[in-house]
């Protein structure tokens, strides 16, 4: 039986990144594969593109290309965002798959945004320094601006993978979980047993604020000091999905308040400079860009694409990367990722 031809260019992303040894040899042995040069990319793909079943990367995809692929049955962005450089009206026309592997990154992201609301809430990061540092304080006098998770009123901004995959992780704790995504029918939330309510209400009354949306061209610095200024005194704030969400120049004011504690995973400009000021706020707890980099996150990527490939090529929908959506993805404008 003939093999079908997958292009391969993931970058910034590598195949023993994505791949597993074992899953690399399936892919390898079930599919022809043709690795994209770095450079010289558009001649690449006029003379190859005719040939591909499937496009693992996130090339350049204009219509003057995508209309000799012929033989194309999807474009696998494993870069994990879906980036405006893609014909997507004319994929969608042509029942042209578009998917990406974001989904492996929810339950990483989520587990972390846990760990930090604890370590939060209760100073245990701020706590361990002060050992090291022979300052610590016992009992109660460590604890006296913590406080439980247990029946704290939750807001999350944004309800797609990041989210879904937190809330399980939330529900012991509490049940009195808000939500505010303007793409997800009040229906749907409700059928969730949640309430949706508007970022006006939702900063104003809710004592930990998730940040879980991507970005869009409608979004970018949504939460601004506006919605800042609402946050009640010793309420959290955690940023977990990306920083063009927040207007990080209103987020530093508020937070020089000393009165509400932060936690972010993400920043407009990565890496941090050295000498941003950021670094010196006492009450922000960083995290580096790492809440989804796991190993076993990048080689799940291989497990779902290898599993929607091969639903695919039986013309089946794929089921378990993130489908493009044709009325929203043209709004998505995320940053791409320059490190793994």
């Amino acid at each position: 039986m003939k093999k079908s031809i997958v292009i391969l260019d993931p970058f910034p992303r590598t195949l023993d990144l994505i791949f597993s040894k074992e899953k690399l040899k399936v892919l390898m042995s079930k599919y022809k594969t043709i690795t994209a040069p770095k450079k010289n990319k558009k001649n690449f793909y006029k003379k190859n593109i005719h040939k591909a079943a499937f496009i693992m990367g996130q090339p350049d995809l204009d219509k003057e290309l995508l209309v000799k692929a012929t033989e194309l049955k999807a474009i696998i962005n494993v870069e994990s965002n879906f980036m405006n450089n893609v014909d997507y009206k004319y994929c969608f026309k042509k029942g042209i798959h578009v998917i990406a592997t974001s989904p492996v990154f929810s339950k990483p992201v989520a587990e972390i945004a846990l760990g930090m609301t604890l370590s939060l809430l209760r100073n245990i990061h701020n706590a361990h320094f002060d050992f090291i540092k022979s300052k610590e304080k016992y009992g109660l006098e460590s604890n006296l601006n913590a406080s439980l998770l247990s029946e704290k009123k939750i807001g999350l901004v944004g309800f797609g993978d990041l989210a879904r995959s937190l809330y399980p992780l939330l529900l012991p704790f509490t049940k009195d979980i808000n939500v505010y995504d303007p793409w997800v029918p009040k229906k749907i939330i409700s059928k969730f047993g949640f309430k949706s309510i508007n970022l006006n209400q939702m900063f104003k009354n809710c004592e930990i604020i998730y940040v879980l949306a991507a970005t869009t061209t409608k979004n970018k610095n949504l939460i601004d000091k506006k919605l800042l200024n609402k946050i009640k005194p010793n309420s959290l704030f955690i940023l977990m999905s990306r920083a063009a969400v927040v207007n990080f120049k209103d987020l530093i004011k508020r937070t020089k308040k000393g009165d509400i504690f932060v936690a972010t995973d993400v920043f407009p400009d990565e890496p941090v400079k050295k000498n941003d000021p950021i670094r010196k706020l006492k009450n922000i707890l960083f995290s580096a860009h790492r809440a989804g980099a796991l190993k076993s996150a990048f080689f799940n990527m291989g497990n779902i694409v290898l599993k929607d490939m091969a639903l695919i090529s039986k013309n089946l929908q794929p089921r378990h990367c993130k489908v493009a959506k044709l009325k929203t993805v043209d709004l998505l404008a995320s940053k791409p990722v320059a490190i793994n």
